[in-house]
């Protein structure tokens, strides 16, 4: 007995240390939760980086529509998105792990749905106090986790000057942009070489950033990033959209609308651009923005509707092609996956969407696990790309990963 308990201790240690050091995924949600905004205030549903002390708001929607009670949590992370070493005490006043209290029903809208709204600070936690890496984690009332998202604090200690350039790679000189990145930080830093590293991130995409590029020349406080190749991006293609303010009218996006037990949104078949000529066509980098017409309130009286994409295509062999953007938050599961009709020669699929207006684009997987975004869409170094640049600093015999510096850039102004 003695045995058999101590082998249980060794294994429960080992498995704790194991999973310690396990970089931490966004748990996708469920079917029944819907339209999950995650911004600050006066943003467009943007990846959140925020400054120390500036308020963060999380609203969703559960179509179940039957007041469940919600819980959320919030941890601190390192660069690499392993557990920091803090305690909850030291990175947050106040307590977490409290119930989302402000709940609305919908009203007037075919689809019943609860409308939830979470603001940090609020009553119970009074706001977070260091920088870095967080996770924001809801959970029913059984203790399930539901999803969760992530976010990022940051410090202004740095300046950090973005250009977006086109690629030095010959090869990739049409297709790829190239990010250039100058650090000047307030303070000086202890071997910055070692102590400073950067994540780079396209459209909000966490998923795509890259990460830890180390500073290629130091002079004084003066770190610049000037690589070829390390710090470029394919440059994609402007995305799609769909407006559904008007459920009951089609426009230049979508081609006809039907009435089931709700609206159903048709919209006009798209076509590969990967071997087309770049055209410009203003988006908004892959987010959107809840509207709809003759309500007061788009939280609780904008509806949903079904909306059926199709893409004109051949069927790619070992393939699966995907529609994402942040309306759901880049992931790629069975939800998304479009199933292919070999009479009419298109992918198809349908999702549900609360009103407004949306970006989309599809994306490939391959056999291998591999994402090729430009597959269907083409790459071109014309496309106008948001860019953001997080700076993260650990002093030597520092506990955690400060984000010490965030600074952005758009390819409209993109140089050779």
């Amino acid at each position: 007995m003695y045995k058999s308990s101590l082998l249980i201790l060794i294994f429960s240690i080992i498995n704790a240390h194991l999973h310690y050091g396990q970089s931490v995924s966004e748990q996708a949600p469920p079917e029944f939760i819907k339209t999950i905004t995650f911004s600050t205030p006066g943003s467009l549903n943007e990846l959140p980086v925020i400054e120390l002390g500036q308020p963060l708001i999380l609203e969703f929607d559960d179509i179940n529509g039957n007041e469940a009670d919600y819980y959320y949590t919030i941890e601190h992370f390192n660069f690499d998105w392993t557990p920091s070493v803090l305690a909850k005490a030291e990175y947050m006043s106040g307590l977490d792990n409290q119930r989302v209290f402000e709940y609305y029903n919908s009203f007037n809208a075919y689809q019943m749905y609860s409308h939830y709204r979470l603001k940090i600070p609020n009553n119970q936690l009074k706001g977070l106090l260091k920088t870095g890496n967080y996770l924001l984690s809801i959970y029913n009332d059984i203790d399930e986790l539901v999803f969760s998202r992530k976010f990022i604090v940051y410090k202004d200690e740095s300046a950090v000057g973005v250009q977006v350039k086109r690629s030095r790679d010959m090869a990739h000189i049409n297709t790829k942009q190239n990010i250039e990145i100058t650090i000047n930080p307030r303070n000086t830093l202890t071997n910055p070489a070692e102590t400073v590293k950067t994540k780079l991130i396209q459209n909000n995409n966490l998923k795509t950033a890259i990460t830890d590029l180390k500073p290629q020349y130091i002079l004084g406080k003066t770190l610049s990033y000037r690589y070829n190749e390390e710090s470029s991006f394919w440059a994609g293609n402007e995305y799609f959209f769909f407006d559904t303010k008007d459920v009951r009218a089609a426009n230049n996006s979508i081609q006809f609308i039907d009435l089931d037990d709700i609206y159903q949104s048709y919209l006009f078949t798209n076509i590969q651009r990967s071997n087309l000529p770049y055209t410009y066509n203003p988006d908004i980098n892959g987010t959107f923005k809840v509207n709809a017409l003759n309500t007061s309130n788009t939280s609780i009286e904008a509806d949903y509707t079904n909306v059926h994409f199709s893409l004109d295509s051949k069927l790619l062999e070992n393939q699966n092609v995907f529609v994402y953007g942040n309306f759901n938050n880049f992931e790629l599961n069975e939800s998304n996956l479009m199933a292919y009709d070999p009479i009419k020669k298109r992918y198809q699929c349908n999702l549900k969407f609360k009103q407004g207006f949306y970006n989309y684009k599809f994306v490939v997987l391959d056999s291998y696990g591999n994402l090729n975004e430009g597959a269907i869409s083409g790459n071109h170094w014309q496309t106008e790309n948001n860019y953001k640049v997080i700076v993260y600093y650990r002093p030597l015999g520092g506990r955690y990963d400060q984000v010490i510096g965030y600074g952005g850039a758009n390819s409209s102004f993109i140089t050779n």
